[in-house]
């Protein structure tokens, strides 16, 4: 059986990844980050590796002690624990002696070269979770009528952010821009954004003009619409074919039952 290594972060998206890579014939080992992964991975994968965020030489150990040559990310590290509970071994150092700012793919392509330097290549997240991406139109929740100028207006917008390395998210109303996302991730852009719409909110996510499928795939789930519907927004639109839609058949049944039009556009 071929082996693969998951480097598994916080939220749903690991356990997902987790059990397609085992269904695609998979033996999955993985490396889970302290206080961001959730405990259920280690029902879901032949060896897990419990380790700090920033440990990537032990990192690197605990896969090559696996036979692992290839790995896949999934999962994010919650930005402000980035900050706080960064614990970087001698590895990881180097890595941002490289640094020339902490943009967040600057950090996660070093990460990817340092692997690539401990014999490992890192993989696009979405190889083997295709069924997880959205697709285009409407896709779930009330038709989102006479909603197209916030929508278009809201990608562009939204691109230009995400090329800037700030954020994938942004929350418009009436083709006005309420927030950005920022360092403080998507959730608390939405609450923000929220706070200052008037219940016609939309919030845009979309892929970084040139996204590296390796890693930051932008993803929504359930707790997405959670936050949208404490918040007082009412329409998410992603960017089809590049958004992930975690934990897919409750996402549909919560955008039915919150009143949330869900859609996927697509600049073609």
């Amino acid at each position: 059986m071929n082996r693969i290594g998951l480097i598994a972060g916080y939220g749903h998206f690991p356990l997902e990844l987790a059990r397609a890579l085992t269904n695609a014939g998979f033996e999955v080992h993985t490396v889970a980050a302290r206080e961001e992964t959730f405990p259920e991975i280690e029902k879901l994968t032949a060896s897990t590796c419990w380790l700090h965020v920033g440990q990537i030489g032990g990192m690197i150990k605990a896969f090559k002690r696996a036979g692992v040559e290839q790995v896949v990310m999934a999962g994010k590290v919650r930005k402000l624990h980035l900050f706080r509970n960064f614990r970087p071994d001698l590895t990881a150092m180097k890595g941002l002696m490289r640094l020339k700012d902490r943009r967040d793919d600057s950090i996660l392509n070093a990460i990817a070269d340092l692997l690539q330097e401990g014999g490992l290549t890192l993989i696009d997240q979405t190889l083997y979770a295709g069924e997880m991406l959205a697709g285009s139109g409407h896709l779930a929740g009330p038709v989102a009528k006479k909603r197209m100028a916030d929508i278009e207006f809201g990608f562009a917008q939204a691109k230009g952010i995400a090329g800037l390395d700030i954020g994938q998210t942004i929350i418009v109303q009436n083709q006005a821009v309420l927030a950005v996302e920022a360092i403080e991730g998507t959730d608390e852009s939405i609450k923000r954004g929220g706070s200052l719409g008037s219940g016609e909110a939309a919030v845009i996510k979309v892929a970084k003009p040139d996204q590296d499928l390796r890693f930051d795939v932008p993803a929504v789930g359930p707790d997405t619409l959670e936050t949208m519907k404490a918040s007082g927004c009412n329409l998410l639109a992603v960017e089809a074919g590049k958004t992930l839609m975690i934990e897919r058949q409750r996402f549909f049944e919560l955008a039915g039952q919150y009143g949330i039009s869900v859609y996927g556009y697509s600049e073609d």
